[in-house]
């Protein structure tokens, strides 16, 4: 039977890590964390100079297991965050997967499964999200973020619209006079709800798969290293607690990886 080399024991596991996968992963010494303050759902600012949130949980939790200090960078924007990773100026982040964005980042599979829905006025004709690719209608999106990149290659008709944050979607789509707003279905819900004569279509056009991960040039024994824990910590409960713990609801802990 085969025994994985990265086999999680938090108590050993600072110990038996050997020197190249620490220098490979942690090449300052400190485990650098991106963080998109861009996706409440998983992270958010604080009273003091750090985020919290469960990314900010998970970054803490491998820290401790290479047995490394962790610093936090925060960004407002995904896209921000991606370069981040993508430049080496970070060790890990956490991000929707996308193609694009694979072209310098090394992710795992995800921990975390996130709607992304359409939100619009209560007197809109729209009733459905199949009717929402259709000309004429315009739809503001948080640029460079995982709904804007998969929007991106989806819409063929209707015409998409940036805004630098996605925080910011659902006050410009209202002040631009826009036809339909899109992001995380979070988001949305509690725009609306501090907004009156605005719904959400029912469903979802998309699931965001939220997962870790590092710069490609790191090498292949990191990014198996950090896949594996990635899948101890959805198997051993830790991501679920901290869902629960931070008051997350609507996302759920990804399946285990096959194979």
């Amino acid at each position: 039977m085969f025994v994985s080399p990265f086999f999680f024991n938090p108590s050993t596991d600072a110990m038996t890590l050997s020197s190249s996968l620490l220098n490979a992963f942690v090449p300052t010494g400190t485990l650098r964390a991106s963080i998109n303050l861009g996706n409440p759902i998983l992270a958010h600012r604080t009273d003091t100079a750090e985020p919290g949130g469960v990314s900010v949980d998970i970054a803490r939790e491998l820290a401790s297991r290479l047995g490394v200090p962790v610093a936090f960078t925060s960004f407002e924007r995904a896209a921000e965050s991606v370069e981040s990773v993508t430049n080496g100026g970070a060790d890990i982040g956490f991000f929707a997967i996308d193609p694009l964005r694979g072209a310098g980042i090394a992710f795992t599979a995800p921990y975390v499964l996130i709607e992304g829905c359409y939100l619009v006025r209560d007197a809109s004709p729209l009733a459905r999200n199949e009717d929402v690719d259709r000309e004429g209608n315009r739809i503001m999106v948080g640029k460079g973020s995982a709904y804007d990149l998969f929007l991106t290659r989806e819409i063929r008709h209707a015409q998409i619209v940036r805004t630098a944050l996605s925080q910011t979607v659902v006050d410009e789509f209202l002040r631009d006079n826009l036809e339909v707003a899109a992001g995380v279905k979070q988001q949305l819900e509690a725009d609306a709800a501090r907004t009156p004569g605005l719904r959400l279509l029912d469903g979802r056009f998309m699931v965001i798969q939220q997962a870790m991960g590092l710069p490609k040039t790191r090498g292949d024994e990191a990014a198996r290293y950090l896949r594996e824990f990635v899948e101890d910590v959805k198997r051993s409960g830790f991501v679920a607690e901290a869902l629960a713990r931070h008051g997350i609801k609507g996302a759920s802990v990804a399946s285990a990886a096959q194979g």
